[in-house]
């Protein structure tokens, strides 16, 4: 598939916390990739979907200027890997590129090429939603992994014993990325889609959402049919704020909150149906 060159928007700002709600507020405007430095916030995007009104909007609210380039579709690779260091949650799994030497001391093993996608293990929200995978039983169970950017859920859900996954996203250049993540860790019961919304015929016993506050509202019905009768959601890329109105449309689906994970401002949330 041939891709668009990429816009790279570099924003000063120094508070990590700033920087989490900045990366929420892109990711809602259609950036597709993010860097953190301690100084700066880099954020990408295809060329064609800038829009200098949208990140005007953004940054005005904050007081923040920013500057952008254009970086060639193969130049990206030299970005991402200059940047991407592995990632461990305790013993549990490590992330980490194909050139990284291979991990020792855990249980599982993530390889990814993010490129653009969303989803490394670096980001609070995919980290939290780990840390909950970790106390779940997956085994033989289907999943759903709505939002899925990188396919690392799907791909660790895969490795936790699940087997039947429809791993699902909007974007072209996810699915084009998940596919290449599920190839390179052998996954074999991933079935990826691009999908505009939550909906699905057959309903799983376990159903992930790591996307935004506002896209999972928006899907919250489609959401509860997902999810069969005694099955677990997991709800992420949210922030503490959103906390207490995810609570209020998950009780009124009936389900039932078992828990919240919480990483620099950032949670995931379980429940059952």
């Amino acid at each position: 598939m041939t891709q668009a060159q990429q816009i790279a928007v570099e924003i000063p700002v120094s508070d990590p916390a700033l920087q989490d709600l900045l990366i929420a507020l892109l990711a809602d405007a259609g950036y597709e990739g993010f860097e953190q430095e301690p100084e700066l916030l880099k954020a990408y995007m295809p060329e064609p979907d800038f829009h200098v009104e949208v990140i005007n909007e953004i940054l005005n609210q904050h007081n923040l200027t920013y500057s952008k380039s254009v970086i060639k579709k193969q130049n990206w690779n030299a970005v991402w890997e200059s940047n991407f260091d592995p990632v461990r949650i305790a013993d549990f799994v490590a992330i980490r590129a194909a050139f990284h030497a291979p991990a020792t001391g855990v249980r599982h093993e993530i390889i990814i090429t993010p490129k653009m996608s969303f989803g490394t293990g670096h980001h609070a929200t995919t980290y939290t939603v780990m840390q909950l995978m970790e106390e779940m039983d997956f085994r033989g169970k289907s999943v759903f992994d709505f939002g899925t950017g990188t396919g690392i859920l799907a791909i660790l859900a895969e490795k936790l014993g699940a087997s039947r996954l429809l791993a699902v996203d909007n974007d072209d250049w996810c699915i084009e990325n998940a596919s290449e993540n599920i190839s390179i860790n052998s996954c074999q019961y991933i079935d990826i889609q691009k999908v505009d919304t939550a909906h699905v015929s057959d309903p799983f016993d376990i159903v992930i959402a790591n996307i935004n506050k506002n896209i999972i509202l928006d899907n919250m019905d489609q959401l509860a049919v997902a999810v069969k009768p005694g099955g677990e959601v997991v709800l992420s890329g949210l922030l503490l704020e959103d906390e207490a109105d995810i609570l209020l449309a998950g009780r009124a689906r009936g389900w039932t909150h078992l828990v919240t994970r919480d990483r620099s401002g950032w949670i995931a949330m379980r429940f059952r149906n």
